[in-house]
């Protein structure tokens, strides 16, 4: 019985990572159209004139904290420490919350300043790429709560811990993506 178990999570373990693929070729072609449309502001601003580094980098600092504090989560779940791994879990979720609120708040400005997806190809890209990734964090969001409730109506069960496992995953899979944005929308974004 155990032994189907283990093979049944390992399965489950395969195919969530032929889904993290399939969103990686889903995030290398909205970045090949990104780059390949960033000059096409069709007489509009161009990034430099409308990105907020400093706002992009506290982006970048509190996405990479809420993956630290993840990974410790995970390291508690896995020592049994249901306190800390809610703790944790739960920081993890307000850092991404407070990820998501800053990527709205920037979201709202640039339409607020008349800079909305149909204005050019460059804002057009510019905002499927950055919000396809800030809907993955949203429903990061929504699956950490799941997971924090799990762990306190179920415990740190071997079946609860892989789900978080799952989730720990997926989490550090968008921080790899939203380093890869930074750098290429809002780094080189601004230096252009």
């Amino acid at each position: 019985m155990e032994t189907e178990e283990i093979k049944k999570d390992d399965r489950t373990l395969f195919g969530f990572w032929v889904y993290l693929m399939t969103d990686l070729i889903m995030f290398g072609a909205l970045f090949a159209a990104y780059v390949v449309l960033r000059d096409g502001t069709f007489g509009g601003p161009p990034g430099a004139w409308l990105f907020n580094l400093n706002e992009a980098l506290t982006e970048t600092l509190i996405l990479l904290t809420s993956s630290f504090t993840c990974g410790l989560a995970m390291l508690a779940a896995h020592r049994g420490r249901r306190v800390w791994t809610t703790v944790l879990f739960v920081a993890t979720f307000a850092l991404g919350a407070a990820f998501l609120t800053t990527e709205l708040r920037e979201f709202g400005a640039l339409i607020a300043g008349g800079n909305v997806p149909q204005r050019s190809a460059f804002l057009s890209a510019f905002f499927t790429l950055v919000g396809t990734h800030g809907l993955h964090i949203a429903i990061g969001l929504l699956w950490l709560l799941v997971g924090i409730i799990h762990v306190w109506v179920r415990g740190l069960t071997p079946a609860t811990i892989s789900k978080l496992s799952r989730f720990a995953l997926f989490w550090h899979f968008l921080d790899v993506v939203w380093i890869f944005i930074f750098s290429v929308v809002y780094l080189l974004g601004v230096a252009t």
